[in-house]
């Protein structure tokens, strides 16, 4: 799946308090994990996670190799009512 930027960081900024968390538990995940598959980069605490960025507009394009995460945060924000 291809993302820009921006909106990847919209989400992410968009999560209730503990969504992170909740995210990372419930994949069994370390929570700087879950951090640097929204453009994080602390790589001593936590993994990459098949994200690729290219430079651009609106921050540049994200390509996801795998959506779990981010059907997991959009799931989280639908719940929550928030677009």
């Amino acid at each position: 799946m291809t993302i820009t930027f921006n909106e990847l960081r919209r989400i992410k900024d968009s999560l209730p308090d503990g969504s992170m968390k909740r995210i990372a538990d419930e994949l069994n995940l370390s929570i700087e994990t879950v951090r640097n598959y929204f453009g994080g980069a602390n790589y001593e605490e936590g993994e990459t996670v098949g994200i690729h960025l290219e430079k651009g507009p609106n921050g540049g394009i994200v390509v996801l190799d795998d959506t779990t995460i981010l059907n997991m945060a959009k799931d989280i924000l639908a719940k929550e009512g928030v677009n």
